[in-house]
């Protein structure tokens, strides 16, 4: 009796593509870049817009302020754009980390004051050396961070309450460390090189040869990573014009900046990058490298949108929230320590003002959403470059700081509308 054969089974018919939704086929090989760009215009569809209102307000900002006052243009004014905002930059990256929890930080201004005086009096009242300093400013704010975090997520107390009452209580904290009102002039050439100085020009191209190479390197072997698990990987032409990109950008950037900026080149010569580029560069790596990269940083998002889920996946909540709030407050301190050396010196009003406001506006203005688990350390830098385009240009045009206040005000209320919006129109979908 010959073996039955089973019946060979009818192949089943490939299912056609959907608008929105990625095709099986996708799953493997290489995306074509028609796949990729679909694929983009249905996360817009969805709500997922990212940074992109952040980078066309950006380009609308300056191509506004360049029409009106072509001085914007100007080398020393980027030059002056580039440096303005770097402390609240700074303030703004640790924001996220707090901000993807659904939390939030208000005392992280005065927070960085507090450890900017810490610098002042090590430096002057003591002699400490910079990298001292600089050390007990940073250990300041990740002591103040840990005491939020723990009352935060062990205690229980809405970090709203909690910072609030570091805000107020911070205040009082300058105050008695610069003994109600004094003036500490910071003379150590290392602290007021951070953001008055700058790189060689043969320096800045050398960094940017050595960025755009690693940034290549990274970007290869994510693909190369991809195809080997089966995934899909992204096409060589999006590669390319990623990394281009980047490097045709770079190369303006440092092209420009090292021109001649000084109007008296006997006495003084001004020309390369400022030292803060860098310093704010390595942060915004090191930022990125923890959220999109460590378990750690997949645990913030976890926690940010679902934190009984999270709970229930075996993530430790309490741990997540309380080293957010520790990363918050020592990248705080780094804004402090730009913000002491911009000014030369440190007073009661250092981290306070409108630092607080620029930082979080800065954050949320570049994509990153107030109700937690979607946002990057990459939006904090968007962010603050379109908050100092319009204070720059503003200022350029003869407004006065109301106005100003009243402009940056409302871009926040449009920012956090979007953010808004996108993320109902996220879950309709």
């Amino acid at each position: 009796m010959s073996a039955a054969v089973a019946p060979e089974k009818p192949e089943r018919p490939e299912e056609p593509e959907r608008p929105g939704v990625p095709h099986k086929r996708a799953t493997a090989g290489t995306a074509s870049l028609r796949s990729v760009g679909r694929d983009y215009v249905a996360r817009l569809r969805g709500g997922e817009l990212g940074a992109l209102p952040a980078v066309l307000g950006l380009v609308v900002l300056c191509v506004f302020f360049a029409s009106l006052r072509p001085v914007f243009l100007s080398e020393l004014n980027f030059a002056n754009l580039l440096t303005q905002g770097t402390g609240s930059i700074a303030i703004a990256m640790g924001l996220v980390f707090v901000l993807l929890l659904g939390e939030i930080d208000l005392s992280a201004g005065y927070a960085s004051g507090v450890c900017a005086a810490v610098l002042a009096i090590l430096l002057t009242d003591h002699g400490w050396p910079w990298y001292g300093a600089v050390g007990a400013a940073i250990l300041t704010g990740t002591f103040i961070g840990l005491v939020l975090g723990l009352l935060v997520a062990k205690v229980g107390i809405p970090s709203f309450v909690v910072t609030l009452a570091a805000f107020l209580a911070f205040q009082g904290v300058v105050l008695m460390l610069l003994k109600e009102g004094t003036n500490i002039s910071i003379r150590d050439e290392t602290i007021l090189a951070v953001a008055n100085d700058n790189l060689s020009p043969a320096l800045g191209w050398a960094l940017l040869a050595t960025g755009v190479t690693a940034y290549a390197a990274v970007q290869l072997r994510q693909n190369r990573n991809r195809g080997r698990r089966g995934l899909a990987t992204a096409p060589p032409a999006l590669l390319a014009v990623r990394i281009g990109g980047l490097a045709v950008l770079g190369s303006i950037a440092v092209h420009l900046l090292n021109r001649e900026r000084s109007r008296n080149i006997i006495v003084d010569s001004l020309k390369g990058v400022p030292i803060v580029v860098p310093v704010i560069a390595v942060l915004l790596v090191a930022g990125t490298f923890v959220l999109q990269r460590t378990s750690f940083g997949l645990h913030i998002y976890a926690v940010g949108g679902n934190a009984e889920a999270a709970r229930r996946a075996g993530i430790n909540v309490a741990a997540i929230r309380v080293s957010a709030f520790v990363i918050c407050s020592s990248l705080a301190a780094v804004g402090g320590i730009v913000a002491a050396s911009r000014g030369n010196s440190v007073d009661p009003n250092t981290g306070g003002s409108n630092v607080l406001l620029l930082a979080v506006g800065a954050a949320v203005i570049g994509g990153t959403s107030l109700f937690g688990g979607r946002g990057r350390v990459m939006d904090a830098v968007l962010g603050g470059m379109v908050v100092a385009v319009i204070q720059n240009g503003m200022g350029l045009m003869g407004y006065s700081s109301g106005v100003k206040y009243a402009v940056t005000g409302s871009v926040l209320l449009v920012a956090a509308g979007v953010d808004a919006l996108s993320r109902r129109r996220a879950v309709r979908r």
